[in-house]
Order: structure tokens, then sequence, then C-alpha cells
């Protein structure tokens, strides 16, 4: 992404406040681990979809006076030889500017004392963070911290959500977003390609895991745009696995919930293939009933269908299929075979954070996903596609993956 993106962001973020108000956005910092070992750090996605700057305790700072009118800062850690030497460079100024567009850099260590300068001298009585937990139990980040500081110290400040407008922004894909999506399921073509390429009973979650991971460091991708979900045989009825210890046996499906990451976008795409390169019957029959239910929804979807009837519609024409094929009698069936939904959308966060009730719009992109789950056969699957909305239907962004069984055993076939 080039920094006109963020610029373009920020400024519309701006303009949808409502009055004065400082605007607050953390880059977040990285949790323990263990003892004196954190995990990595992983910037909080909303705050890089306006700055586009990775770095720890980054922090940005908005005076917003109106619409069109503000002056926006980066609070960024400062420079530090010794810890520089242990955990490396720290940006500079010139590279925020060249990165974001944000022209004035402060040091973190100044962040509490001008923000209490802006409150008590500057008139500034709202401010404006992101509360976005899904849950309550969820820790707190620095915006949950701040606002109870706040509430404490400065109980006259009026503290105000921008979550909803930021999931809001996040909706509607631009086309730089739509141009990384497309590199990225390319990418992740090369590793479901790679797991295929090398699929053999006997071989070990583990080890199809490490052909996909093989493919993406071709591409300077050093981790999947998520945990990868790859399995084998009964491993694949737990729907988000994450363990890669079993072993392909002759017969099993590898199920593989999988995807890249580019340019801070996220795909999500799911196959399913047999380890031996063959369909068995009850497969096949299992299998043309996801891809059936997957290609009719990528014939009617377009502009004007709620979200929420997304999943109904795929779920209704998926029991057609399982009816025809004599597992389903009656709708109230379906459930014994359809475990989950997937309607979710992609983008800085691979389900993406979106406003709520949506009607489907030009731009939007999210999951077309159709499991199967027969325990009585031993058999369950997904094929996980990644839709397009378009001005007048709508576009299958991970079309060059191989999904039709006949595509798939070719492909196998070839090895």
């Amino acid at each position: 992404m080039d920094r006109e993106f963020f610029m373009e962001n920020r400024k519309a973020l701006y303009n949808m406040t409502e009055e004065k108000g400082l605007l607050l956005l953390f880059s977040g910092h990285a949790p323990k681990k263990t003892n004196d070992e954190n995990y990595p750090f992983f910037a909080d996605r909303s705050y890089m979809y306006f700055t586009g700057v990775h770095q720890e305790n980054t922090i940005l700072m908005t005076e917003i006076y109106g619409k069109e009118q503000w002056e926006e800062a980066l609070y960024i850690l400062p420079p530090d030889l010794m810890a520089e030497r242990w955990t490396g460079r720290r940006i500079k100024p010139e590279e925020v500017e060249e990165q974001s567009g944000i022209r004035e850099c402060a040091s973190t260590e100044n962040f509490r004392k001008d923000l209490e300068n802006r409150l008590m001298n500057k008139g500034f009585t709202t401010v404006y963070m992101d509360f976005g937990k899904l849950e309550a139990s969820e820790a707190d980040t620095e915006s949950y911290r701040l606002a109870a500081w706040l509430k404490k110290e400065y109980p006259h400040v009026q503290i105000k959500n921008l979550n909803p407008w930021i999931r809001q922004l996040r909706t509607i894909k631009k086309p730089c977003e739509l141009e990384a999506l497309r590199k990225a399921e390319w990418v992740t073509k090369e590793g479901i390609e790679a797991m295929m390429k090398a699929s053999k009973p006997g071989m070990y979650e583990y080890q199809y895991k490490a052909e996909f991971d093989y493919a993406l460091a071709q591409h300077g991708i050093l981790a999947p745009g998520f945990p990868s979900i790859i399995s084998a045989g009964q491993n694949n009825f737990c729907i988000h696995y994450y363990s890669y210890r079993g072993q392909a046996q002759d017969g099993d499906m590898i199920l593989n919930d999988v995807g890249s990451g580019w340019d801070l976008e996220v795909n999500d795409i799911s196959r399913a293939f047999p380890c031996n390169g063959k369909f068995t019957e009850k497969q096949r029959l299992l299998y043309d009933c996801a891809y059936r239910t997957s290609e009719h929804m990528f014939e009617i979807l377009k502009p004007g269908i709620p979200m929420k009837d997304v999943d109904l519609i795929a779920r209704k024409y998926n029991y057609e299929q399982l009816k025809d094929i004599g597992l389903c009698k009656s709708y109230e069936d379906i459930g014994t075979y359809m475990w989950h939904g997937g309607a979710h959308h992609i983008g800085f966060d691979v389900h993406d954070a979106v406003a709520p009730d949506l009607i489907t719009a030009p731009g939007m992109v999210f999951c077309v996903d159709i499991g199967i789950y027969c325990e009585e056969w031993g058999i369950g699957f997904r094929v996980e596609d990644n839709c397009l909305i378009t001005e007048n239907g709508c576009e299958d962004l991970s079309y060059m993956i191989p999904k039709k069984a006949e595509d798939i055993e070719a492909f196998m076939g070839r090895r």
C-alpha cells in the first residue's frame, strides 16, 4: 500500500467525527509469552489500516477541529542505541512520512504529557478511541486502559468509540486492496499445490504444513495470514485444528484451511483432496455436493443480498444436494452434516472487522465456505473461496486454485 491509501483512510475517519476532539490509535505491544520472552509483535490491524507504520508502542494522536481541519502526529519510540542493538533499528520520522504521509513525529516518552496539555490547555473535552472487544473477558488494550485513567483523572472528558466508523470504512475494499488480495490468491495457490504434489499415504500433517510454509517463504512471506488448519482423516472433524501431528492413511481426505498475506491483506481458502490422489466413491459423492453448492453461490451472488442470508442460501442448496444422494430426508437433517457457515469478510484480518447487518455491495470481499462433515462415512472437509461483489454480480478471486474433483485428480496425477 502506498501512503495515499493511509492518508485517504485517515481523512475519511477524521471527517466522520462529530465534534472537536482528540483521536487516538495504538499499534499495541507484544504480549509476554514466558519469563523474559514475548510473542512476536503483531500490530493492531485498524491502526495499520490508518498508518501503515509497523512498530511497537506507537500512537497516532490527531487534534480534530472540524471537517477538513486537523493536526496529526505519530508518537514513535525514541532512538536508543543499546535497545536497537538487541531488538533492531527504530523507525525514523522521515520514514514515517514516506510510509504514512504523517509529517510530524514525537517521542512516545512525551505522549502522556502532551495528552494532558491538550486536555488542560487546548480545550479538548472529547477523546475518540477504538474499543473493539468481542468478549468482555478479553485482555484490555491500550484504549481500555487509557479510558479507565481518563475517567479517573479527567471525569469531564467524553470518551467515544471509533470502532463502528472503522468497521464501516474497512467494509468496502479499495482497488489497491483488491490488487493485494489477488496476489495473495496466487501465492496461496502455490502453497496448496505444493501440498498436493507432495501428498502420499503415510505423510504427516506437519509435513503438509511445511510444504505450504516453504512455498510462501519463496515470496518473502515468513508466516501465513493466519494459523493454518491442515488435517487428515478423522482430524478433519475438528473445525479449528492446529496439532499437525496426525498421519495421513491411504484413502484419507486432506483438509486445508489456509491463506497468505500480501501487502497487509489476508485471504482464506479451503481445499480438500485425497491423500493418494484419487477420490473414493463416497468422497466424490460428498465433494461434488459441496462443489455444486459453491458454484451455485458464485452464480447468484450480486449486490443487494442481506449478508445474513448468504449462508442460509448455501445451506438450503446444499441440503438439496445431500437429499439427492440419500443423506438428508428433511431440512432438519442438514445440521448433522453442515456444522458451520463461512460468509465472513476478509481483508486486513482474516475475519475482517466490518459493519454489522450488511447488504452485499460492490467492493465487499467475503468467503463462500461449504463444509460437509459425515461422521457416519468418516469423511469431513470444506471448500472455501473468496468472493468479490461487483457492480452486476460477483467474481471468484480464488478461481485459479484447483477445485473441481476432476481437476484435483488430474493435477495430483501429474506428480
